[in-house]
C-alpha cells in the first residue's frame, strides 16, 4: 500500500498528518508513505525527524490585498501542478490525503484528475480556502465539528474528531507527580497559562496586567509558559517575583500541565481544542485575531455555543482575564459543567478512525 500525505505550512496541518501516518503504520506496518510539503515550512523539517521522506514543492499561499507578494504566485503554482504530477506519476500511490495548507492543493488536485482515491483532514470549525476548494474533488472529508455541511458535500463527511498526541490523549501520570514536576503545592487552585511555543504576545499583556490582582491572590498558583520568543522580557519581571508564579518558555510534559490545572487559558488552535476536549479541562479561550480567516474565533464558537468552554476576545483580555479567571477558578460548580460538557466533543482515537478511511480508500483503488 502506498500513501501521499501533502500539506503543512504550520504545526497544525502537520502533526495531525504525522499522527495518521503513525496511526497506518500500525494498522499496516509494510505502508509506503510519501509526504510532499511547501518549500521552507515547518514540515520539511518535523517530517524527517518523524522518518518519513518528504518531497517540497515551490508554492506559497495567496496573500490577500497585497498584490505584489502575488506576483510569482501563477508561476509558483503552475510548477506545483507539474511537480506534482511528477511526484504522483513515479509514486504511483494508492491513495492521497491532505491536511490543508499550501501544498495540499495542488497535489490533491493533480490526484483527483489521475484517478487517484483522495481524502482531506479539516481540522478547523471553519475550513481554510484549499479544502473548500478541494472538497467537490475529493471522495471522503474527515471532520472535527458538527455543521460542516454547510462548507462541504453532506455525503463525503466522515466525523473523526482531530488526532491528539498519545501522551495526551491516554494520561498516565498522577497529579502529585505532575505537582512535584512543576514545584506547585497541592492546597492551591492551579491556572495554566500558555499560547503556543513561541508564545502569544497580546495574551502575555493580559496576564501581565493583572499584576496587582495576581500579587494579592496568594491562594492561586500559576504555570504561565510565556514562549520562547518572549522569556527574555518576563524572566526577570515584577510577576517572575511572585513564588506563586511560574514563568516558563516551553512546557515539554503538557500531559503533566493537563493534570495539575484547575482552569486552562489559552488560544484556539485546532490541536490545542482537540487536546483540551480529551483531557477535559476547563478553559478560557482568547482566540488569536491574526490567523487566517479567523479560524480561532469560529473554533472558539463552535465550543462555546455548546456552553463548553468561556470565550473572551483578544481585545478585551487585557481588561477582563485574570479577573475572571480568579472567580471562575474558585467556582468548582462550574468547573465541573465545562469540564463535562467538552470532554463530551472529544474523540480519543481520532488517527485511527482517519487512518481506517485511508485504508479503506486505498484498498479499493489497489483491487
Amino acid at each position: 500500500m502506498r500513501i501521499v500525505f501533502s500539506g503543512g505550512g504550520t504545526g497544525g496541518h502537520v502533526f495531525p498528518a504525522i499522527a495518521i501516518a503513525d496511526a497506518l503504520k500500525l494498522k499496516k506496518p509494510g505502508a509506503d508513505i510519501l509526504f510532499v510539503g511547501a518549500k521552507g515550512k515547518i514540515e520539511m523539517d518535523r517530517v524527517p525527524k518523524a522518518g518519513y521522506p518528504i518531497k517540497g514543492l515551490w508554492i506559497s499561499g495567496f496573500h490577500r490585498g497585497k498584490i505584489f507578494r502575488n506576483l510569482l504566485f501563477p508561476f509558483k503554482l503552475i510548477w506545483s501542478l507539474f511537480k506534482s504530477w511528477r511526484i504522483l506519476k513515479k509514486f504511483k500511490p494508492d491513495a492521497v490525503v491532505g491536511v490543508g495548507g499550501f501544498a495540499s492543493g495542488p497535489t490533491l488536485h493533480i490526484a483527483s484528475l489521475m484517478g487517484i482515491p483522495t481524502l482531506i483532514q479539516e481540522q478547523n470549525s471553519y475550513p481554510g480556502f484549499t479544502n473548500k476548494f478541494l472538497s467537490d474533488k475529493v471522495d471522503k472529508i474527515c471532520v472535527a465539528y458538527d455543521g460542516m455541511d454547510k462548507y462541504f458535500p453532506k455525503e463525503k463527511i466522515i466525523k473523526t474528531g482531530n488526532p491528539v498526541r498519545e501522551q495526551i490523549s491516554n494520561l498516565k501520570v498522577s497529579k502529585e507527580d505532575a505537582l512535584t514536576h512543576f514545584g506547585l503545592k497541592a492546597n492551591k487552585k492551579t491556572l495554566l497559562v500558555f499560547g503556543g511555543s513561541l508564545g502569544a504576545r497580546s495574551l502575555n499583556i493580559a496576564i501581565h496586567a493583572g499584576f496587582d490582582l495576581i500579587k494579592e491572590r496568594t491562594d492561586i498558583q500559576m504555570i504561565w509558559q510565556v514562549g520562547k520568543l518572549y522569556y527574555d522580557e518576563y524572566k526577570n519581571s515584577e510577576m517572575d517575583q511572585l513564588d506563586h508564579v511560574k514563568i516558563l518558555p516551553f512546557i515539554d510534559r503538557m500531559d503533566m500541565a493537563y493534570v495539575v490545572a484547575d482552569l486552562l487559558m489559552t488560544r484556539a488552535g485546532a490541536l490545542t481544542i482537540a487536546e483540551i476536549c480529551t483531557v477535559g479541562s476547563p478553559v478560557i479561550l482568547v482566540p488569536s485575531p491574526n490567523v487566517a480567516e479567523d479560524h480561532q474565533t469560529k473554533n472558539a464558537l463552535a465550543i462555546t455555543e455548546k456552553h463548553a468552554a468561556i470565550l473572551v476576545r483578544d481585545q478585551n483580555a487585557k481588561r477582563r482575564l485574570m479577573s475572571e479567571a480568579i472567580e471562575l477558578v474558585h467556582d468548582d460548580e462550574t468547573l465541573e459543567v465545562l469540564s463535562a460538557s467538552i470532554k463530551k466533543m472529544g474523540i480519543r482515537n481520532a488517527d485511527d478512525l482517519i487512518a481506517e478511511e485511508i485504508i479503506s480508500l486505498a484498498s479499493e483503488h489497489e483491487s
